[in-house]
């Protein structure tokens, strides 16, 4: 990014600048000048209306570059502080909510049950009732909230923010998630019914959290997440890959030979959701008389030590890897993260099993494959970040500093 800037001189605005201190590539008033080519009283002026909007803040003085020696330069930082991120993320019978910082540390958090059968408008009123709740937990303001990120169990088109056909969310199709949830938060919260809402699939959001929380360094990351569901979100060069209309990483609903009898919740037959999801291990357990409706009854059992649970999660394992070996080897990935409720010993056995017997062994030469660092928080963490990189990238900051009046 800066040598982008550096080729913009001096069209380069605060926005360019801020992306400068968060992204650490200049962090000092000097460091800005050689990466923009502004003049130092430019600098300083663009610099001031960030400090007058609370986005930045100096830090500690950095080290003496010149040889001569002298005062050591002011540090710039982004402050976290000035304002939270709400985030949420749904599974199909709970979900997860929190207040987070701008650089995603949780401040306040609830998880509860949360059926997306009930329909978006139960859903996101008791969405709105929560959010209420944990700012007055964390102590914040809801004029503080800068922001509101979604996490749903569904493919979304994010130019607009609904769901499309959604296999596992009935009645959620083309429903107006931005403006239910900016309302509920108005209505229960005491927040602005335009407060910008983002919203995105569970796996894209899941790594995308993972993918800058633990391997920012990974140019091609994806991540699975096999609950009552089977999902995949992609990371490349830090950009989440949707595809053209955000339905890329649907795993869950490729034909697998040997399922042609299973019938998944998307009408078709032989998905490999069908037959391993942890609702279809659920369902075979249920079958042999153990209690199970779905993925999370299977990480109970899975976590209880249940023998028959975990040879089902490994069989499980072996067909999902079947299909990862074709995704490795398009995808040539460095991580392969395996997520969500399955995503135990018996389930990753399974998968290395047949993924490294199908794929290419160049595809797998470099590969890791791990199972989550930030857990249950990924979804949270994912969009808490969409939201953040959202509202603070240059040209979106700049609006915003003009609508605040700097």
């Amino acid at each position: 990014m800066s040598g982008q800037v550096a080729k913009a001189g001096g069209r380069a605005g605060s926005g360019d600048l801020l992306a400068l201190v968060r992204s650490g590539r200049a962090t000092t008033r000097g460091a800005l000048q050689q990466a923009t080519g502004l003049s130092r009283a430019t600098v300083g002026q663009r610099l001031d209306r960030l400090f007058r909007a609370g986005w930045l803040r100096e830090g500690a003085g950095g080290p003496v570059d010149s040889p001569l020696g002298g005062r050591p330069s002011i540090t710039l930082e982004f402050d976290d502080e000035h304002a939270v991120v709400l985030a949420a993320d749904l599974d199909t019978r709970h979900a997860r909510a929190a207040v987070l910082s701008l650089s995603g540390e949780v401040q306040a958090e609830h998880s509860g049950a949360l059926d997306v059968e009930d329909g978006p408008g139960a859903v996101l009123d008791r969405l709105g009732r929560w959010f209420g709740a944990l700012l007055e937990k964390a102590g914040r303001r809801a004029d503080e909230v800068c922001g509101i990120g979604l996490a749903v169990p569904g493919p979304v088109d994010t130019d607009t923010g609904r769901v499309v056909q959604p296999p596992i969310m009935p009645g959620w199709d083309g429903h107006d998630l931005c403006g239910g949830l900016a309302r509920a938060f108005a209505e229960h919260a005491g927040g602005r019914a335009d407060t910008v809402v983002l919203v995105d699939n569970d796996a894209n959001l899941m790594a995308y959290g993972e993918q800058r929380a633990g391997y920012p360094d990974c140019s091609a990351f994806a991540l699975v997440k096999v609950s009552t569901g089977i999902g995949a979100g992609v990371v490349v060069d830090g950009t989440i890959y949707r595809g053209i209309d955000g339905g890329a990483g649907d795993i869950g609903h490729i034909r697998v030979p040997d399922g042609a009898d299973a019938l998944c919740r998307c009408g078709s037959h032989g998905c490999l959701a069908a037959v391993a999801s942890g609702g279809a291990v659920a369902r075979r357990l249920a079958a042999a008389g153990v209690p199970a409706a779905s993925g999370s009854d299977v990480r109970d059992l899975l976590t209880a030590g249940h023998p028959e649970t975990a040879a089902l999660a490994r069989e499980a394992g072996r067909r999902v890897g079947e299909v990862l070996a074709t995704v490795v080897t398009l995808l040539n990935p460095g991580v392969l993260m395996i997520a969500g409720d399955l995503a135990g010993t018996p389930f990753l056995t399974g998968v290395r099993e047949l993924l490294y017997q199908r794929a290419l062994p160049r595809s797998t030469a470099h590969l890791d494959v791990v199972t989550s660092r930030l857990g249950e928080r990924a979804g949270l963490i994912g969009a808490g970040a969409l939201v953040v990189e959202h509202l603070y990238a240059p040209r979106r900051a700049e609006e915003r500093l003009a609508a605040l009046g700097f």
